[in-house]
């Protein structure tokens, strides 16, 4: 830059000087070199269209990529950045994406989760169940659920809708069910799943309800913002926001016994009363529902994936619950003495000294 500008001041006055400073130094210019063994180094600098009207060289109307003047061994190439002849427009290559991706930064904007929590909210409901303990009053179990069919079909916990703990339940299986708008409804649970700790809960209303659209949670990955939404303490249309931490988390993981299950985990916040509320992906579709938490810890929150939540429905549509296929074996501890006896039964029988003998398998 001292030696452009050593070369700029024998040709011109110092406030010629000072106004190629003034322009090279404005905002959203760009300066660049341009190494040509033919032209030799030439320097080229940008100028927006808002300050064309305002800068300019003693005796040059307006810069135009075909003006240029010469400091020493520099030409300089002064073109304004706005619509540029037909003639001279080149098409840009386009720029490789990721599969699936939009070609635009990737970034989220500033009304991202706001419009992705509008398009769920209004199908977010308030689930209460009265519940006792031998005559004496429990409180309730609170809990939340999206309505995913106009027709007031509710998709919920199992645990906070069932006597999922062996207690008495005086509601005799009807729900209290509120909505955004503050419309209430006496909901029944129509099936509910304990393995996988899914319901489904009814109401009917005269008009339809807001219902909200199931994604895919197949092709998340750890990193993805989501959204979880719901009445924590009761406290209805909360949202919060985070990123998918997990996408297979098994239930052997979190010290879980039974059968084996995998989660979604997300740093979402959530707390009593978020369970049964729907997880939801930055385009407003519902990609899990909210199941539990780690008590001890903060941004350790669980989710049962959509994609297995949608095939616990057709076993609902189906069946009224889930079939789930069942392998029994009758296994025999093989002994010196057994052995022995299975030897005179049957003289085929192999030359072992441990294992175990399987004798019946029923397949349900």
């Amino acid at each position: 830059m001292n030696h452009f500008l050593r070369k700029a001041s024998f040709s011109f006055s110092r406030n010629s000087i000072i106004r190629i400073i003034a322009i090279g130094t404005a905002g959203s210019s760009l300066l660049y070199w341009n190494a040509n063994l033919d032209l030799k180094t030439a320097v080229k600098l940008s100028i927006p269209a808002l300050l064309r009207e305002h800068l300019s060289l003693q005796g040059c109307p307006s810069f135009v990529s075909s003006d240029h003047w010469l400091f020493g061994y520099f030409p300089l190439f002064l073109s304004r950045v706005g619509p540029a002849p037909a003639g001279d427009i080149t098409k840009e290559a386009p720029v490789a994406v990721g599969d699936g991706a939009k070609p635009s930064c990737g970034c989220l904007g500033r009304d991202s989760i706001a419009n992705a929590a509008a398009k769920v909210a209004p199908a977010v409901v308030n689930l209460s169940v009265p519940q006792d303990f031998y005559g004496l009053s429990t409180g309730k179990s609170v809990g939340s659920g999206t309505i995913i069919d106009a027709d007031g079909t509710i998709l919920t916990c199992a645990h906070v809708v069932v006597d999922y703990q062996g207690r008495r339940v005086t509601s005799k299986g009807k729900v209290d069910v509120t909505l955004q708008d503050g419309r209430t409804f006496e909901g029944t649970v129509v099936n509910a799943d304990m393995h996988s700790d899914i319901a489904i809960v009814k109401i009917k209303s005269k008009t339809p309800l807001p219902a909200a659209k199931l994604g895919s949670s197949s092709k998340l990955r750890p990193g993805d913002w989501v959204i979880a939404m719901g009445c924590p303490l009761s406290l209805q249309n909360t949202v919060t926001a985070g990123i998918v931490s997990c996408v297979d988390r098994k239930s052997s993981d979190l010290g879980l016994g039974g059968m084996r299950r995998e989660y979604l985990q997300t740093d979402c916040a959530i707390n009593a009363g978020n369970s049964g509320g729907p997880l939801v992906n930055v385009d407003g579709e519902i990609i899990g529902v909210n199941i539990m938490k780690v008590l001890s810890a903060d941004g350790l929150s669980f989710s049962v994936p959509i994609d297995s939540v949608s095939k616990i429905i057709e076993h609902f549509k189906k069946s009224g619950r889930v079939i789930r296929p069942w392998l029994g074996l009758k296994m025999l501890d093989l002994n010196e003495m057994i052995i022995a006896q299975l030897k005179e039964r049957d003289a085929r029988f192999p030359e072992v000294e441990k294992g175990i003998l399987v004798p019946m398998v029923c397949l349900w």
